[in-house]
């Protein structure tokens, strides 16, 4: 009996063998897996943006009317966060001899003061400014009142662009470049301020600049960049404690050649 067994175990061995090598033969013309790639897809087109006057539609012109400049920082340093924006704000190079109240509610001065190029980042290059006056949180006690005392400025006269130096900060950059992790741009610039100091002062900061390709929009084209940056605002002499160190900046810009 027991050798009757060995038989039968035997049997069944090489019965499940001969299953497993059919089952293995099976699936010889199945496709292989596709590997999961973990890299990172970076692909720069050639779009050249360049400014030019109106009428031209070969080249660009800044679009405010779609354009913002928001900012937010953590309430006490803790809190939930504060947000707000900039009314009034340009591209454009303000040199000392531009530094006049304007009576005009248009765009002071040109905004030309930009370029960009989508695979030759060096030829990249812009210059920026806002109204420090023109906060707005959406609570006009806070904006017309400590927040003026707060940044180091003076209240808003109607008709007015004030770009005297101690109602505007500016951007200016020495560099730009490819992001080696990303479709996007590592840009330096120097970020100026006079804040609540006797003068003004210059720090060289790195953000993140985003290209939003052309593309039709009605009756014209659109093309956008986005610049994400921090700022330690205590460098500027901000002592309120209503904000924190740290604000970060978001400059989302559009551009039509309209």
């Amino acid at each position: 009996m027991k050798r009757f067994n060995n038989k039968m175990l035997a049997l069944l061995l090489v019965a499940i063998s001969g299953y497993g090598l059919i089952a293995s033969c099976t699936h010889t013309n199945d496709p292989i897996p596709a590997a999961v790639s973990t890299g990172i897809i970076i692909n720069h087109g050639g779009h050249i943006h360049l400014p030019g006057a109106v009428g031209d539609t070969s080249k660009w012109k800044f679009d405010k009317a779609h354009s913002s400049v928001n900012w937010s920082t953590p309430f006490m340093g803790v809190g939930a966060t504060l947000t707000g924006k900039f009314n009034q704000f340009g591209i454009a190079d303000v040199t000392a001899a531009n530094m006049l109240n304007y009576v005009t509610t248009a765009q002071p001065l040109p905004d030309t003061s930009w370029a960009f190029n989508e695979n030759d980042p060096a030829k990249t290059h812009f210059n920026g400014y806002v109204q420090v006056n023109q906060v707005n949180t959406g609570e006009p006690g806070r904006d017309a009142g400590c927040l003026i005392a707060t940044l180091g400025t003076t209240a808003i006269v109607a008709g007015t662009q004030n770009l005297l130096v101690t109602n505007i900060a500016q951007i200016k950059t020495t560099k730009v470049e490819f992001d080696p992790l990303s479709n996007n741009y590592l840009v330096t610039f120097n970020f100026t301020w006079k804040g609540t100091l006797g003068a003004p002062i210059t720090k060289s900061i790195v953000g993140k600049l985003t290209y939003i390709p052309a593309a039709v929009a009605g009756t014209h084209r659109e093309f956008g960049l986005s610049l994400a940056f921090q700022i330690n605002c205590r460098d500027y002499g901000i002592t309120s404690t209503n904000v924190a160190d740290v604000i970060t900046i978001q400059v989302n810009t559009n551009f039509n050649n309209q």
